[in-house]
């Protein structure tokens, strides 16, 4: 081992003592800030892939629409065609808006969708998030209400709703008087995701034409792909294939903005979680340039010695790049163990503080995501051992540059 790398562990493990106060300290610094820097983006990451994989399983991978965003009637030769495409996996057509729902003089204004049954359960697997009935009692007089919207209701499966359709308005311009429709609740679902579980309605394709006078159009046709095709290939194929009608449009394009805030989210943390890291830098700095100031004449020794400008520096600079190395795997250790546990803490604080609802309400699931992602580990262990070894240059460069006339002259 070179005489400064070993003169190196000496200062950070000194005689008579395990290891130093100023070591410790230093450690901690980087540990504390590579494990929040490691949790915040596993659990942005988390957040990110559970909504990704949510928009998925609700709206498909690709979506044919009219681009001018009137009803497509004569859906049957291009529903073939979508499915001829060997990347696409199944198709099923939709319509959707919105309608005003009564229980009990409860309303709302719930998002219904109109699905064929026999297809949906290919693109959309609304079976896995049935609660209550199932998928084949869905008929054109019968209705699936999401578990919020139930709740809000204060209905159950077989109960019965009044559905007030827009159509009503169009007819009392008529003079003419549209009753409200009743439907029977014959399911309930809940995907986990509160935006979709909060106010939304299914029925048959049939039963929403009826209630939009669409005249046997739709709205759109969905898309599910096999798994490992590029979807944005997969939709410039479908635009040229259909030459604009309809339009193709891919899950990211339609959430791209949503998307993008998510991603700013988790840029943002990531930077002023690093600050955590440049803190514990100056105290590396702080710590290391006393060091200097204390031992001045014993540098300038070994400058006498022999010791070249370089080798003294090496001897600081290593310092930092220990502290970085071994407080980014102690941070690793540490983050690992606590997002095993993330959702025994968050709940237990949660039942605590009597905001388990507000959990679920504001942040959108009923568990804490998490995903962990090999890019951001790289950026971290890097950024965390490259500010930690830098934190020591001033230092060494300051000892590099003591000549040993001067230092021996210090007092």
């Amino acid at each position: 081992m070179p005489w400064y790398l070993y003169l190196a562990l000496k200062q950070l493990f000194p005689s008579g003592k395990l290891i130093s106060f100023f070591t410790v300290v230093s450690v901690c610094g980087v540990t504390l800030g590579v494990m929040l820097l490691i949790i915040v983006q596993s659990v942005m990451n988390g957040f990110g892939e559970e909504i990704r994989s949510k928009i998925i399983d609700t709206g498909g991978h690709i979506r044919l629409v009219s681009g001018s965003g009137d009803i497509i009637r004569d859906y049957g030769e291009i529903l073939d065609r979508a499915e001829a495409f060997a990347e696409v996996k199944a198709a099923t057509p939709y319509a959707e808006g919105v309608v005003m729902v009564q229980s009990e003089r409860r309303p709302s204004l719930p998002a219904v969708r109109g699905i064929d049954p026999l297809r949906e359960g290919k693109v959309v697997p609304l079976d896995d998030y049935i609660v209550g009935g199932e998928l084949d009692d869905l008929y054109d007089d019968g209705v699936f209400l999401s578990s919020g919207l139930a709740s809000g209701l204060g209905v159950g499966v077989g109960s019965i709703i009044e559905v007030y359709t827009p159509l009503i308005l169009e007819r009392i311009k008529r003079d003419e008087i549209l009753l409200p429709r009743e439907l029977e609740v014959v399911g309930i679902f809940e995907t986990g995701w509160h935006q979709a579980d909060e106010n939304t309605m299914v029925v048959t394709l049939r039963l929403m034409q009826d209630l939009y006078g669409l005249d046997g159009g739709i709205h759109g046709i969905t898309l599910r792909l096999h798994e490992g095709h590029d979807v944005d290939a997969v939709t410039a194929r479908l635009n040229r294939e259909f030459e604009g009608y309809p339009r193709a449009v891919s899950w990211m394009d339609a959430n791209r903005d949503f998307l993008w805030i998510l991603q700013l989210e988790k840029n943002v943390l990531f930077f002023l979680l690093l600050f955590i890291i440049v803190v514990a830098a100056f105290a590396i700095t702080s710590s290391l340039l006393i060091t200097v100031v204390r031992k001045t004449r014993e540098i300038g020794l070994l400058g006498a010695l022999g010791g070249r400008p370089g080798q003294i520096a090496g001897c600081f600079c290593f310092q930092g790049f220990f502290i970085g190395v071994t407080g980014t795997v102690f941070g690793i250790l540490a983050a690992l163990v606590l997002l095993h546990f993330r959702n025994t803490i968050i709940y237990g604080f949660a039942s605590l503080t009597q905001s388990e609802e507000a959990l679920r309400r504001y942040y959108e699931f009923a568990y804490i995501p998490l995903h962990y992602s090999m890019q951001d580990f790289v950026v971290i262990v890097t950024c965390s051992i490259i500010i930690s070894t830098l934190a020591g240059t001033i230092p060494a460069l300051r000892a590099a540059r003591l000549k040993p006339t001067e230092a021996f002259r210090n007092e």
